[in-house]
């Protein structure tokens, strides 16, 4: 029989962390040898970084700039349509008014106009989109869409305003009988206002796709243990 260690003969802590065992007043998130864990520096680093909600309010302001810039953009294509697309002629023997040219195309030449032309902002607004906020997320997406809508419904507008009177009996008095004149400008295709929309996501989402920046791949840690 062995007798019971007496308090003289219990095991210092300096002993124990000789054979690689931790002290009892040591933390658990030391490793071997005296050395930090470095996981919990790992957990510390991602701690540091900025909070979730920063982001996502910066992602919405960016979205929101960028919704209104491309509404305002508007202006610029209801110019451009009305300058590019091409005028219906009537002509009004008294009674009624008719087309002049009956069998003439540019009654669906104005949309196709609009359409190219919605194209072209789409492909410049989700471009320099791009070159200012690479950064951007699917916020930066959903308003570019949106802004492509609203700027769509702005030009339309903006172009039958600004175009030939939409009161045809009116103007055919005006002008007299067997006097042609210019037919209100008009969108027949109203699946035109979503061309800059659809341009824009595409364009911006090819992009990002080939030069958006590349998310860092995460360090892996390995602990190493010396024997005893």
């Amino acid at each position: 029989m062995t007798a019971p260690l007496t308090p003289h003969e219990q095991p210092s802590p300096h002993d124990d962390a000789e054979h690689g065992q931790p002290a009892p007043g040591e933390s658990a998130a030391q490793g071997p040898q005296g050395h930090p864990d470095p996981y919990p520096a790992e957990e510390s680093e991602h701690a540091e970084h900025s909070e979730p909600g920063e982001e996502l309010r910066a992602e919405l302001v960016q979205a929101s700039v960028v919704a209104i810039a491309v509404a305002v953009a508007g202006v610029l294509l209801g110019l451009l349509w009305l300058w590019l697309a091409p005028r219906v002629s009537l002509i009004s023997d008294g009674k009624a008014v008719y087309l002049k040219d009956s069998e003439g195309e540019n009654a669906i030449g104005a949309d196709g106009v609009f359409v190219l032309a919605a194209l072209a902002f789409g492909l410049v607004s989700a471009g320099l989109t791009f070159l200012f906020c690479r950064r951007g997320g699917v916020a930066l997406v959903v308003g570019l869409a949106i802004g492509g809508v609203l700027g769509s419904v702005i030009a339309w507008r903006l172009g039958v305003w600004l175009g030939p009177s939409t009161d045809v009996v009116t103007h055919a008095r005006q002008v007299g009988k067997g006097v042609a004149f210019d037919a209100p400008l008009k969108l027949n295709a109203k699946g035109a206002l979503l061309a800059w929309s659809v341009a824009a996501m595409v364009v911006h989402l090819a992009l990002t796709g080939l030069f958006g920046p590349r998310d860092e791949e995460p360090e892996t840690y390995y602990q190493t243990t010396t024997a005893a």
